[in-house]
């Protein structure tokens, strides 16, 4: 396997020379450099590139948006590279199209694609039906008209949701298994244990995860009923709340998992302590089965969490 690099600087930049060390301290061989703007279409270094990459290679990039234009150009250099047998791989951005991760987040780029295609092709018949219904010839509307304002208002929806999307990739899957089951306010301190933040770096919050929520629905990265209220029940302390919604999201909810876990975040003993025991988890997960909110155990199993060890 070969470890190809890319480059791209744009006419006047300086940091061809960091871009190349960064790549070489990665392990790529053979380097190609691009000089040209981000929406050039010449791209001959990177051409070069593609021809060289051959089954088991990967082109490395620093990041993205020193190798595609657009998401659709991004798209189609994924689709060259597999059809050499070759990956790709950012060294700043999730993208590594040789491990698992890697492919799901290449997966919800795709749906990314979609979604911006459809959101073009309902602006243009919606914008086209206004002008026909107005007596005008469909086109371009000017930004004062109401027409204009949604069409930029729906343009800035699709960036926010294309960088939530991007951004995504452990929210998603964490969302498909606390929903609808653990209210939001136990989805809010399982994100902050978890240690993710929003896309543009600040905490989450109930309200923008809800947000956050809506658009990957409406994206159809989830399914609607992830939105449908929690069921009633028993109200739970935050830690036992916490400590169940920690035992439905964690991929191996061990004791242990679930103790480490706590401590990287801060999170009080009940003692108001700050070290966490895995018998002090198995208090909290067995008043949390007593209230409904962890399904019984179905037999001891050494260190699990979900066997009651």
């Amino acid at each position: 396997m070969a470890l190809i690099g890319y480059a791209r600087v744009s006419t006047g930049e300086q940091d061809a020379a960091q871009q190349q060390a960064a790549l070489a301290a990665a392990g790529c061989g053979r380097i190609f450099t691009d000089t040209a703007s981000g929406a050039a279409r010449g791209r001959p270094a990177l051409e070069s590139a593609l021809a060289a990459a051959g089954p088991g290679d990967v082109l490395v990039c620093v990041r993205l948006d020193r190798l595609a234009r657009s998401l659709a150009h991004l798209l189609e250099i994924i689709t060259r590279l597999e059809a050499r047998g070759a990956g790709l791989r950012s060294l700043a951005d999730p993208i590594d199209t040789t491990s698992a991760q890697g492919r799901l987040t290449l997966q919800i780029l795709g749906a990314v694609a979609e979604f911006e295609r459809a959101l073009i092709r309902e602006r243009t018949r919606a914008g086209m039906a206004r002008a026909r219904a107005r007596g005008r010839r469909p086109g371009n509307p000017a930004l004062g008209d109401p027409a204009g304002r949604r069409a930029l208002r729906l343009a800035r929806e699709a960036a926010l949701t294309r960088r939530l999307i991007a951004a995504s990739g452990d929210l998603i899957p964490l969302l498909a298994r606390l929903r609808p089951a653990t209210p939001w306010d136990g989805v809010l301190r399982v994100v902050r244990a978890r240690g993710l933040a929003r896309p543009d770096g600040r905490p989450w919050t109930r309200d923008a995860l809800i947000r956050a929520a809506r658009r990957l629905v409406e994206a159809g990265l989830l399914p609607p009923a992830i939105l449908a209220r929690a069921p009633r029940g028993p109200t739970a302390p935050p830690l036992v709340e916490l400590v169940a919604a920690l035992h439905a999201a964690l991929p191996r909810p061990s004791l242990s998992a679930i103790a480490r876990t706590l401590e990287r975040q801060h999170v009080r003993t009940p003692q108001g302590g700050s070290r966490w025991h895995p018998s002090s988890v198995r208090n909290l997960l067995e008043r949390a089965r007593a209230m409904g909110l962890v399904a019984p155990a179905a037999g001891p199993a050494a260190g699990s969490a979900r066997g009651g060890g």
